[in-house]
Formats: structure tokens, sequence, C-alpha cells
């Protein structure tokens, strides 16, 4: 059936919204058609007026109306949600494009949500032909891509892949937003209503199909500690949480591709085991505080971003962010890529590495089968080069 769209942005007056349509609207290398959605008109209209595009389409549609996101799905090949926390708003819109074959993506970093989707709609969007893609943003995109390009060489070279890599945050900028913050916040409040999410988040193979069979025990960072082989101070990176999830599962959907051993960990380089130390205290603080609902409810009042808020765009352009991925081949050769971004990670970069996604589903990758993919194993070199090209985020080798 002909499409009036190649996509449909979903949350478009969202705060990484607005930045996505932003970007799409100033995005004049290639030729797509495209339309902003969402569930308040004035501020459609608003957005539309601001972006200068007169004859930009709107679509309404609320995220628990099943019959106008089924309306607004099968206008549009893509549909791209900034529509979070996902566990309280996403579920409905999944399940439509599953069921009408509609491509998605989104950036939700919640694995117990996905999980569920998984489990709930993967079969659905298999039968109809829905290309879904969770984590298309600042996670899980660099970590992904980056492992998969580190093992791509490694293969090319040696005919093996390898069979432990390291992640290590070299240099990051860039402001928390209130979704990012939203999204942590009610991760741990489904764990204080249901323990057995417990299960979920400390599993590093969750996301992976239930027939992966990978049984390798993983580190698991959880304070400050010197490294002899990297030469540095390491301390817990908030996003590995997710960003090992999705790599493990890139692996199982590429039926092992990186080996039935691999083991894959993050973690962020420090200045100094001073920085190491105190950063590991006030992410545990975090955490603590996250735990219980009093605690949720009292940072939510006084310091934490709220949901709608983040950086400004002067602070956006400032950002950056420049990943490492450490591993040795099977002769001994020790290589190391790096994944680099020119914008803040969590906005600047995330709105344009989630509109390449989208960008790539509609146009790149036309003999992809249905089911839930991860950025890697759906859209692989077709999306690290529209990446290069178009959203400032390279991915190159590091040479020693």
């Amino acid at each position: 059936m002909s499409k009036s769209f190649d996509i449909v942005l979903y949350g478009a007056t969202s705060f990484v919204g607005q930045i996505t349509a932003k970007y799409l609207a100033q995005h004049q290398a290639e030729a797509f058609t495209w339309a902003i959605a969402g569930r308040n008109q004035a501020k459609l209209e608003s957005l539309k007026a601001e972006l200068g595009l007169d004859d930009l389409p709107v679509l309404l549609a609320d995220s628990q109306d099943e019959d106008a996101l089924r309306a607004m799905t099968t206008q549009t090949k893509v549909v791209i949600s900034t529509v979070g926390p996902y566990a309280l708003y996403g579920e409905t819109l999944v399940k439509i494009c599953a069921e009408t074959g509609t491509d998605y993506c989104d950036l939700t970093g919640e694995p117990q949500w996905i999980k569920q989707m998984l489990d709930k709609y993967e079969t659905v969007a298999k039968d109809n032909g829905a290309r879904i893609i969770h984590c298309a943003g600042f996670d899980s995109i660099p970590s992904d891509m980056g492992v998969w390009a580190l093992q791509e060489h490694a293969i090319a070279e040696t005919g093996q892949a390898i069979s432990h890599i390291k992640m290590r945050v070299n240099k990051i900028r860039g402001a928390a937003s209130g979704g990012t913050i939203a999204s942590m916040l009610n991760v741990m409040a489904d764990v204080g209503k249901d323990k057995s999410l417990r299960k979920v988040l400390v599993n590093p193979y969750v996301l992976c199909p239930d027939e992966h069979g990978f049984h390798v025990r993983q580190t698991n960072h959880q304070k400050a500690q010197f490294e002899s082989d990297t030469n540095m101070w390491v301390m817990p990176f908030v996003m590995a949480a997710i960003n090992e999830r999705i790599v493990h599962r890139t692996n199982a959907l590429l039926g092992a591709r990186y080996g039935s051993d691999f083991r894959y960990d993050e973690a962020m380089r420090a200045k100094s085991a001073g920085q190491a130390w105190g950063m590991t205290l006030g992410l545990g603080a975090f955490m603590l505080g996250a735990a219980t609902s009093l605690g949720r409810s009292l940072m939510a009042k006084t310091f934490l971003p709220k949901p709608g808020e983040g950086p400004s765009e002067q602070a956006q352009l400032k950002g950056m962010f420049d990943m490492r991925f450490y591993g040795t081949t099977s002769d001994g050769t020790k290589l190391e890529f790096k994944v680099e971004g020119d914008r803040d990670p969590g906005y600047g970069s995330t709105a344009k590495m989630l509109a390449q996604v989208g960008l790539c589903l509609a146009q790149d990758v036309g003999q992809l089968e249905g089911g839930c993919w991860t950025p890697a194993s759906g859209l692989g070199q077709p999306l690290i080069a529209r990446l290069e090209k178009y959203a400032g985020v390279t991915v190159t080798q590091v040479q020693r």
C-alpha cells in the first residue's frame, strides 16, 4: 500500500522532539516526506510555524488512542517516537506499529520495558513485516556500532571475532536531561513495585532471544578501580546497564557472530583516583535515593531537571563525546576504535542519530525482515555511512 510519508515524528513537541524536528527541517541533503504528530494541536501548529514549513502536515494522536495511532501509522513507512518514559506512554504505539507492519524507532533506555515489548510484540512484528528498533540514540548507537565496527574489522583481518571488548568513555560533555532522568526514576519505581524486575535488570542477556545459549559471566563495574591494561582509572558508566544488553542482543541476532563466549563491559575514564571514587560515591548516593518513592519525590522537587527540560542550544553545540573500544585479536594484535559525536550526547547528537535511523529504515534496508532489531544487527554499515555523512558521528580505527 502506498504511504503518504517516509517518516512521522511522534512526540514532535517534546524537548528532544523539537530538536529532531528542526534537524529534519534543515536536512536538505536528500529528499523525503514527513509529518509531525502528537496530542496537542496548538503546540504542533506552533512548532510548524517555528520551523517555517507552511506545508508540513500535522497529525493528532494521543499515546493511548489506538484508533488515532492506527490512522497515523497507516500513512507512514516509519514512526519515530520521542514520547517517554516509554514504560508509561510507549506500549500502545509499539503494538499498533507491529500490527500494521509500520517501521518504528525510539530513544528508550528502559530494559524492563524493552523486554516486555519483545515478549508481547516481536512475533507480531515479524508476521506483519514491521522493523522495530529501540535505543536509537546515545543509548545505544555509539556502543552498538562501535563494537560492530571493531568486530567486523577483526573478522575481516583474522577470520575470528574478538572474545572480549571494553568500552571506555574517554571524554564526554553534556548536561543531563529531564526526560532521561524521568526514565531512570521510572525504572527504579517499576523495580519498587515488582521485585522480580531486579532479575531483569541484572541479567546481561535479558534482551537476547530465549535460545541464545550465552552463559559467560560478564564484568559489572560498580566501583572505581585502576586498570593496568588500559593504564587508567575507571568508574561506573550509568548507560552501561542498557548498552551492554543491546550489544549482547546484537550478537545473538547475528547468530553469535561475536562468539558464544563474548564478553563486553563499559566504564568511564577518570582523570584521577579522587575523581573516580568521588563520582562512584555520587552515583551510589543517587541510586540509593532513587530506590525509594520518598527519595525520588524529594530529588524531583529539589535539584533534578523536569521532563521537558534540557540543555540550551548553545550547550548542545558545545557538547561532545569520545568513546573508545579496546580488543585483542586472535593473533595478539591490539585494536582500538573510537566513536565520536560533535554535539551533546543526550540531545544534539541523539536527535541526529534518531532521525538517521528513521531515514535508514525508510530508504536503505528494504530487504530487512520484520522483527525487533538493534541498530547494528538491523542497519549495520548503511547506518554508519549515514551517521558519518549527516549526523556528525564518526566510527574510526585508532592507529597505535
